[in-house]
């Protein structure tokens, strides 16, 4: 990769992820208590993630939403907020609409920001902050901290994010117009992450989707110049029809979160392929600020 802000952020990740591993994640946990987490653009896709994260590991009830469209509709005992800036208006106008006595928590990279005059307790995770518009560590790194939080033994992970960032990318960067990322419970929003960053990096055509799903519809448009990869425990059995369609399937026995990083590493070499600089994507800026009518 070049020097590019967005390549050191990726090959530091994992530093970031040792690191993460000293990072109180209890606020996260509560358990029995029932769990909203937001968040807009990947911290949506991450919100998802850790959701599903929570509720499978038993601590309870736990719903994702996409900020922009949250209506105040549902009781909830506990309110997580994603915002690695801390200035995201969709984030901080939902906070605002959080019923009083609802606990409010917020996983953010910088501190002193508007997101910490709305929140109870916040978790600071400044040494995962990011130059670059595109994230990559930092919402790599608050999964860590979940995963961690949620009791999964992560001795492996540092290992697996070193192999990714040797491990040859998969396919032929030349040749390769479109890919499709697949995911199962908690690695769905990894998936959908992935597809982001190719659409932001790269300005390439990326779709993502639960991976049994896949076959109901998407699997249509695969052809010759198609990468679809596999995000955690996806059956094989799906390998078939992506063989059938032409494409090609991508698999390999990393931890989840290490195959968001070759990803990263894909979208970034392709942007690069096509002339593109990853640290300056198209129409996008580090937070999302909305000017009041």
């Amino acid at each position: 990769m070049g020097m590019t802000d967005t390549a050191n952020e990726i090959a530091s990740q994992p530093e970031t992820w040792a690191r993460a591993a000293s990072v109180d994640g209890a606020a996260l946990v509560a358990p029995g208590k029932r769990v909203l987490v937001l968040g807009c653009g990947t911290s949506w896709f991450m919100a998802q993630s850790l959701a599903e994260l929570r509720e499978s590991a038993g601590f309870g009830e736990t719903d994702a939403v996409c900020a922009s469209e949250f209506v105040p509709r549902r009781r909830y005992d506990r309110v997580i907020a994603i915002t690695r800036s801390g200035t995201s208006t969709e984030v901080l106008d939902a906070l605002r609409q959080i019923p009083a006595g609802t606990h409010r928590v917020a996983i953010t990279a910088v501190d002193g920001e508007p997101v910490d005059g709305l929140v109870e307790e916040r978790i600071l995770l400044d040494f995962a902050d990011e130059r670059s518009v595109v994230q990559t560590r930092f919402p790599t790194t608050l999964l860590a901290v979940a995963r961690r939080a949620y009791g999964e033994d992560l001795s492996h992970l540092v290992a697996d994010g070193e192999a990714a960032l040797a491990a040859q990318l998969p396919g032929d960067i030349s040749t390769t117009e479109h890919l499709v990322f697949l995911g199962t419970g908690w690695t769905v929003g990894l998936a959908h992450e992935a597809a982001l960053k190719v659409r932001e990096a790269a300005q390439a055509w990326s779709e993502s989707y639960p991976a049994m799903d896949y076959r109901h519809g998407p699997v249509a448009v695969a052809g010759a110049r198609s990468l679809v990869w596999a995000f955690g425990a996806v059956p094989e059995s799906l390998d078939e029809p992506i063989r059938g369609a032409g494409a090609t399937p991508v698999r390999n026995g990393l931890d989840p979160l290490a195959q968001l990083v070759l990803a990263q590493r894909f979208a970034v070499a392709l942007a690069e392929r096509k002339g593109l600089d990853p640290d300056r994507p198209r129409l996008l800026t580090r937070s999302v600020i909305l000017t009041q009518p």
